[in-house]
C-alpha cells in the first residue's frame, strides 16, 4: 500500500463551534460546496440522527457514487472522515482520510489544518502521483468555499 499525505490551512473568519458545526453537518455541504472545480456533486447522510462519530454518507462525485464514515468526532476541534472506493467485486481501489483540526485564534477567527492521507491498493498505487495532485486540488477547493461560505 502507498499513502499520499499533505497539509492545508487556512484561516476562517467565524468562531471555533460555527466551523466546526459547518464540517459536521454532511448534507450542509451541498450548500456552501462549489459548482465547478470540485469532484463532489452532492453529499447525502445514509444513516439516522445527527452528525457524529459513525455517521454514515454517500458523495456523489464525477467519478460515481463514494461511501464514507465519520471516524473522529471531538467537537469543536477534531473531526475526520474516512470514504472509500471499491470495484464491483467490492475490492477496495482506494480510500482517504479528510480530516479538519480547529484552532480558535480569536473572537470571530478559526485556523483550519486540513490533513487528508490517500491510500491506493493494488493496481491503482502506480497512480498514487497523480490522485495526489488530484486531491490537493480537491482539498484545496473545500477549504476555499469553506472560507468562502462565512464571508
Amino acid at each position: 500500500m502507498t499513502d499520499a499525505e499533505f497539509e492545508l490551512t487556512r484561516t476562517v473568519r467565524a468562531p471555533i463551534e460555527q466551523v466546526f458545526a459547518r464540517l459536521a453537518d454532511v448534507e450542509g455541504h451541498n450548500e456552501w460546496m462549489p459548482d465547478k472545480g470540485s469532484m463532489l456533486r452532492r453529499t447525502r447522510q445514509t444513516s439516522a440522527g445527527p452528525p457524529g462519530l459513525g455517521t454514515t454518507y454517500e458523495d456523489s462525485t464525477t467519478v460515481g457514487l463514494v461511501p464514507g464514515e465519520i471516524v473522529e468526532f471531538d467537537p469543536p476541534r477534531r473531526i475526520v472522515h474516512h470514504w472509500w472506493d471499491s470495484t464491483r467485486s467490492g475490492r477496495i481501489k482506494m480510500e482517504g482520510w479528510p480530516g479538519y483540526t480547529l484552532e480558535s485564534t480569536g473572537d470571530n477567527e478559526t485556523l483550519v489544518r486540513h490533513h487528508a492521507k490517500l491510500r491506493a491498493h493494488g493496481i491503482y498505487r502506480m497512480a498514487t502521483p497523480v490522485l495526489k495532485r488530484m486531491a490537493l486540488k480537491e482539498r484545496t477547493v473545500t477549504l476555499e468555499a469553506l472560507q468562502k461560505s462565512f464571508e
